[in-house]
């Protein structure tokens, strides 16, 4: 299904299915405990790939979890960014390296990947792109641990792994333009729907297919605006109830996962998420995905806050409570 307006039924989906852990612990020992479940493969030189905001962004992953997962269990990782395509406090490296200093990233070695140049990647059975442009310091690490806020995002629908990835990776004047503009026209925003999402995960796919087996994926499901984290204090209010966090080996399985959880809640709940997902044409990221082989959209939800049972989404969302700010 190409319609990215279109919701895929669990039911309707085929293929293999691929292992997702869940926890509802929001904190910095649920994060570790989701993280020990998916890094066989992460090793060598470490780059965490993180979303770490606009100055003063609400809706952050908390820096106090990152501080401990890295003290604790990548005490030589790198944090790593890229430069924003859009004018603003991320759009130089000297303003970005400003914004970091005051959301409080100050605990670990942060490499803006496109501070001296670019590199292109190979993207292998794309129909926009044969190559992505991305910041040229992606290439000096061995693995690549993808932490994810999961929110809305006002041009993808949904940012998840391949929102950060795809868009976070690329570098801020040349791959980010490659995804975002039609060159020679005056519009920076001009695409959308399924050719975004598209050209998001084509992106994606060069990353991914980089690292190989040295990639994993977290997804925080907290604070979930239909706003992405690019619009710092100006986002929307948050009505989403706070989920968990989910972490898999797969990345559409991961994403597809948190998809379904947010539609598992009651509509009350998940109306104004899903709105942003559909009327963005969000679900393309998905089902793109699944046509490149990059994942499976079929998994196992495995509850790690129970022995290890296996669990559906409406079970994961049984009992949420309101989001309070």
């Amino acid at each position: 299904m190409t319609d990215g307006s279109k919701y895929l039924p669990y039911s309707e989906r085929s293929g293999n299915e691929s292992i997702v852990y869940f926890t509802r612990d929001l904190s910095a020992e649920g994060l570790r405990k989701l993280y020990a479940r998916i890094n066989q493969h992460i090793t060598g030189k470490v780059a965490v790939k993180l979303h770490t905001g606009e100055p003063k962004g609400p809706n952050i992953i908390p820096r106090e979890w990152v501080k401990s997962l890295i003290t604790n269990d990548l005490p030589k990782a790198h944090i790593v960014e890229t430069n924003s395509y859009y004018e603003g406090d991320r759009y130089t490296t000297e303003q970005h390296r400003k914004t970091l200093e005051i959301n409080g990233w100050t605990f670990a070695n942060v490499d803006i990947l496109d501070e001296w140049n670019t590199a292109l990647l190979p993207v292998k059975g794309g129909k926009w792109f044969t190559q992505m442009s991305v910041g040229l310091n992606l290439l000096s690490y061995d693995s690549l641990l993808v932490l994810t806020h999961f929110k809305g995002h006002v041009q993808g629908g949904f940012g998840g792994s391949n929102k950060n990835i795809g868009i976070g990776c690329a570098d801020g004047r040349v791959g980010k333009a490659m995804i975002h503009t039609t060159p020679g026209q005056p519009d920076q925003w001009d695409i959308a729907k399924e050719e975004f999402m598209e050209r998001i995960t084509e992106s994606t796919k060069a990353t991914v297919d980089y690292f190989g087996k040295n990639i994993a994926y977290i997804n925080v499901l907290r604070n979930m605006s239909v706003s992405c984290d690019c619009e710092g204090v100006a986002a929307e209010p948050v009505v989403t109830p706070n989920i968990g966090i989910l972490a898999s080996l797969d990345i559409l399985a991961v994403d597809q996962a948190s998809v379904d959880l947010v539609y598992a809640l009651p509509e009350h709940f998940r109306h104004a998420l899903v709105e942003r997902m559909e009327s963005r044409h969000g679900h393309r990221q998905l089902t793109y995905m699944k046509e490149l082989g990059m994942g499976n959209d079929k998994y196992v939800i495995i509850d790690t806050d129970n022995g290890d049972k296996r669990i559906y989404a409406e079970d994961a969302v049984k009992g949420v409570k309101p989001f309070e700010g």
